[in-house]
């Protein structure tokens, strides 16, 4: 374990991600395969594979009580002032474990990934706190901080699960592309290294109900820059809901979300049409608050749904008051087979088959794209029958003029925009590429992560209501504006609870916090200006609602912003 931590230690201290790969390789290639395959997870960022349903149920102030009590007398009072100067429990574990701690260790990788999942199998929180004790009791400080930042999932040596794939593809003689594509099939990065270290990738299998990476869009101005980019277009709504993976096989079925949690308790009534598929299928759609009133089922608008958000249970009342839909517009495994590489024409029309072979037609439909119309009429009598699983209406534009029709028409059905994608194109996870594009509403948007909070002012002073936000430069996050209006009272009450307690730097009436909030901003224009160090601000910023949705991997680039101001000042997009 020392070696893991030394070597995290040399990769938090340098920039350079090639660096950072050789470094991690070398590593690898030193350690035996069971302890290679265990620290690939762990510099993932991960306690267990990703594939696993387990976690370690040990809450961060049972895990600071273990490192308090280990540090001595005073021990509570110095980690306080170590959080507060680090704003991180594992470097704060290591300086006030210091002068405890052995100087030296015999501890093993292996030894603590089976102490982890002997607490994760553990019943009872005395049980679970003892075994933590007894595994840091035994490490050295250095030890002790980077097992603590591996189980709160923490490390923050600037590595990203993508560098861990390039160093098992160096280390071993891959290629990073195949690396990638293991670990996205097994959900386990360590499976994948002991696939690549005997040569053998080729041979990774999809393992069911673990998530897969989303295929992302980029924005596009208008109908002619979306047109520019292929000749043939399909074209769907751009729908006001949340993105969702569904894993459906023999019955049983999961449904992730963007951030890839799994959120099937979240959505009950989309469970029995998605079990209706004859085969094994992951599919990739959107959930919709839906209204089955009148003679045709419709979609609500983003707030209706946002009520059934953040909810592990759904009580009777909201399945009732909030129904949802789930409507299908791609597939990436069907039967047995993986269909990620294969054009958009030949997985829509995989999609097709599936819909067609559903073994409940009351519960799942596929809908003729007549246009890029609203749903066919979705209520089957009786009422408890409504339609629950939607085959997403597509169409072929091969025009500019016909892409603004068909905006237009969207816009008039109350969704977004549109998503314009190439009909040759893979399906990419994860990556954000010019194979989809996404035509919205209002282009003055961002999506940006709040990276400190303030105090308001008036009814607000007890409260952290103004928001300073960021977007994404490479590997850094740069500020570009603060917003202190469009949420309601009640999400700033239940975000300064969150941001109370993951506040990483106290400034007394402004707090810096962990970046990990997404929220979507409007604003009226964009500016050069010197106040933040992305050299932009935004003017006259509002907070158009929270992205519990989106992980903050995925916000708006400081080219985006970019973009947007060479637009709005008819300068080429470098200036």
């Amino acid at each position: 374990m020392q070696q893991l931590a030394t070597i995290c230690e040399a990769v938090g201290g340098t920039t350079k991600k090639n660096e950072k790969t050789a470094m991690v390789a070398e590593y690898f290639r030193s350690r035996d395969l069971d302890s290679a395959a265990t620290s690939a997870i762990f510099l993932s960022g991960r306690v267990f594979p990703a594939y696993e349903e387990r976690t370690l149920q040990i809450g961060g102030t049972q895990l600071w009580r273990v490192i308090a009590e280990l540090a001595g007398p005073g021990g509570e009072a110095r980690l306080t002032m170590a959080f507060r100067k680090h704003g991180d429990l594992g470097s704060a574990a290591y300086d006030v474990l210091q002068p405890t701690a052995p100087a030296n260790s015999t501890l093993a990788v292996t030894e603590v990934e089976a102490v982890l999942h002997h607490v994760s199998a553990a019943r009872g929180a005395a049980t679970k706190l003892r075994l933590l004790q007894d595994l840091l009791a035994r490490a050295t400080a250095l030890e002790a901080k980077y097992i603590v930042k591996i189980m709160t999932g923490e490390l923050r040596i600037g590595l990203k699960e993508s560098l861990v794939e390039e160093a098992i593809a160096h280390a071993f003689s891959a290629t990073s592309s195949a690396v990638q594509r293991a670990d996205m099939l097994l959900g386990d990065i360590g499976g994948a290294l002991r696939l690549a270290s005997a040569g053998r990738l080729d041979e990774a299998r999809m393992r069911m109900f673990h998530p897969v990476g989303f295929m992302l869009a980029s924005p596009a101005q208008d109908a002619d820059e979306a047109f520019s980019y292929f000749e043939h277009a399909s074209v769907e709504d751009k729908y006001d809901g949340i993105r969702a993976q569904a894993h459906a096989s023999a019955g049983h079925v999961r449904l992730f979300s963007r951030t890839l949690d799994d959120i099937t308790g979240s959505f009950p009534e989309l469970v029995p049409g998605l079990a209706a598929f004859s085969e094994d299928a992951i599919l990739d759609g959107e959930i919709l608050a839906w209204s089955a009133d009148g003679e045709t089922g419709r979609a609500l608008p983003f707030s209706t749904l946002q009520k059934r958000l953040g909810r592990k249970r759904v009580a009777d009342s909201m399945l009732r008051d909030v129904p949802v839909a789930f409507v299908v517009f791609d597939v990436l495994y069907a039967g047995d087979e993986l269909v990620l590489d294969r054009p958009l024409s030949e997985r829509a029309a995989t999609l097709d088959r599936l819909f067609a072979a559903a073994r409940a037609p009351a519960t799942v439909r596929t809908i003729a794209p007549q246009g890029v119309l609203m749903f066919e009429p979705a209520v089957e009598s009786p009422a408890e029958h409504v339609v629950r699983i939607l085959r997403a209406p597509s169409a072929r534009a091969d025009s500019p003029a016909e892409i603004e029709r068909m905006f237009t028409a969207a816009q008039a059905r109350g969704n977004e925009g549109l998503m314009i994608k190439d009909l040759r194109s893979p399906y990419t996870p994860g990556r954000r590429g010019r194979s989809w594009l996404k035509l919205k509403r209002e282009l003055a948007t961002l999506d940006v992560v709040v990276t400190a909070v303030e105090f308001g002012h008036g009814k607000r002073a007890s409260v952290l209501s103004d928001y300073t936000f960021a977007v994404r430069y490479g590997d850094r996050l740069v500020n570009i504006g603060k917003a202190y209006t469009g949420l309601t009272d009640v999400e700033i009450l239940q975000m300064t609870g969150w941001f109370l307690t993951h506040t990483t730097a106290d400034h007394g009436f402004l707090r810096e916090v962990e970046p990990t909030v997404v929220i979507e901003v409007a604003f009226n224009a964009v500016m050069r200006s010197d106040r933040h160090d992305s050299g932009f601000a935004l003017r006259f910023p509002r907070i158009v609602r929270l992205r519990p949705d989106k992980p903050p991997e995925e916000i708006d680039t400081l080219e985006r912003v970019a973009e947007i101001y060479a637009r709005q000042h008819k300068l080429p997009k470098s200036a």
